[in-house]
């Protein structure tokens, strides 16, 4: 399957490649990145089965994840987005396109995450997928106005992981209110 390559004026998102492990790893592995996240660093091993999980969507379902990484330099790792269909024992959730995003120590606080949030839910409006979700641990606020500004709302709060979690939903279509994003 390919995997379709989305441009924003400073992004560009692509499908993940062996070379991108290292600084898939070395993200999933600092503290201040997974403080939200569920807290814990990950392992290699943890990481390459993330990474695996993540290009897997794909071909199952039409969607996954992007690696994130400077228009001008493809191959200097970011941080990934996109869209997963997890089974967390949410009944009402679970199987439905849930979208996430993390980002490296060295992009975050840019406005990266938004850029690249408008421009995947452009790309996935144009396909048709319907409604989302995203889970966004309490106390990250950077994470819930991202959201926010894609469209979701809060539909209730829940526990997942022994950690406290917005739940919040999006209809689609959405339009991004960001100009001169480019898919």
């Amino acid at each position: 399957m390919t995997i379709p390559v989305i441009e924003t004026e400073r992004l560009r998102l692509r499908g993940f490649r062996p070379g991108d492990f290292a600084g898939f790893a070395a993200m999933w592995a600092d503290p201040q990145v997974v403080r939200f996240i569920g807290g814990k660093p990950r392992t290699e091993d943890e990481s390459w089965t993330a990474l695996l999980r993540y290009a897997g969507y794909w071909p199952l379902f039409g969607h996954g994840f992007w690696a994130m990484t400077p228009r001008d330099e493809p191959d200097h790792w970011l941080g990934c987005i996109g869209f997963m269909r997890a089974r967390r024992g949410f009944a009402d959730l679970d199987g439905r396109p849930e979208c996430g995003w993390v980002l490296a120590r060295s992009a975050q606080g840019r406005g990266l995450a938004y850029e690249a949030a408008a421009a995947v839910h452009r790309w996935y409006d144009g396909q048709g997928f319907g409604p989302s979700f995203v889970m966004i641990e309490t106390g990250h606020g950077a994470s819930v106005r991202v959201a926010e500004r894609c469209g979701y709302r809060l539909l209730r709060e829940d526990i997942y992981d022994r950690a406290a979690m917005h739940i919040l939903q999006r209809p689609a279509p959405w339009r991004a209110d960001a100009s001169a994003l480019s898919v």
